[in-house]
């Protein structure tokens, strides 16, 4: 293996959800595929596509050449539409065409992770023309299409691997995102601090700090006292987390003390995916 260490641990999560994704699709009636989502205007078929359409660019592919119908409800701003090229392009494929275009897939990236030697810290082209890490594009990689694979198990009553190594790495990138939740977007306020408890198959404490700047931090010290406490399990945390639910639909899931009007904003911004 040429990959560095520091990509390892995402090529493995990346490996262990696209093998769980293709296991899900492979025996499924075309109706199956067809099914809906807890991605909004996304069946089955269009979370496959979406995965197929992540993999094809991180493999290099140029993307395809299509117009977009102008009645997709759900495709509002220019991310969505970036995305929604690789869905639309497959929305008349075939059960076997889908599951054969997948298949083929995962063997060329599993060859390209085989030879990939780059250094964490080059530099790659990411969605809209953006520019980033080798690490951080393998780390987000990982995180979507578990994210994926977790909406699949949702749209077809099979439940699993909210434990994986993609969970895992799902968590860090959904940690990160706390701080400008808690700081920025609910304004909470300054020299205070915030907790989260996580229970579940992924477990976790973490202290959101607000400095008297207005800053936030992660720290994984509990707060004595803090200004507002949200308790919830990890599969709620992901879903709130990733958009796919309101706060108001998994209100009794998530327990809330001290500053409820804090707690509140917080879980109006808690959704941090695109």
């Amino acid at each position: 293996m040429s990959l560095h260490p520091t990509l390892q641990p995402y090529a493995d999560a990346w490996s262990h959800s696209i093998e769980a994704i293709s296991e899900l699709v492979q025996p499924l009636p075309e109706a199956d595929w067809n099914r809906r989502t807890p991605c909004p205007g996304w069946s089955v078929r269009d979370v496959v596509s979406h995965v197929i359409g992540l993999d094809s660019e991180m493999y290099g592919d140029p993307r395809p050449i299509h117009t977009l119908p102008r009645d997709l409800f759900h495709v509002t701003n220019d991310h969505q539409r970036y995305m929604e090229m690789q869905v639309d392009v497959r929305r008349h494929h075939t059960a076997p065409e889908m599951t054969s275009e997948l298949e083929l897939m995962i063997i060329r990236r599993n060859r390209q992770l085989r030879n990939e030697n780059r250094d964490p810290g080059a530099t790659v082209r990411g969605p809209l023309g953006t520019e980033l890490t080798l690490e951080e594009s393998m780390r987000r990689h990982a995180f979507a299409v578990w994210a994926h694979e977790q909406d699949l198990r949702a749209a077809l009553g099979h439940p699993g691997n909210l434990d994986s190594p993609g969970a895992h790495v799902a968590r860090d990138v959904l940690l990160a995102e706390l701080p400008r939740v808690v700081a920025e977007l609910a304004q909470a306020p300054r020299s205070s601090a915030v907790v989260i408890d996580v229970h579940g198959p992924v477990e976790f404490l973490r202290t959101i700090r607000v400095d008297i700047q207005g800053r936030g931090t992660l720290e994984t010290a509990p707060a004595l006292g803090p200004a507002a406490a949200l308790s919830l399990d990890w599969e709620t945390y992901v879903r709130l987390a990733c958009g796919r639910v309101t706060a108001e639909a998994v209100k009794d899931r998530v327990k809330t003390e001290g500053d409820l009007d804090l707690a509140a904003a917080i879980l109006r911004y808690f959704a941090v995916t695109p």
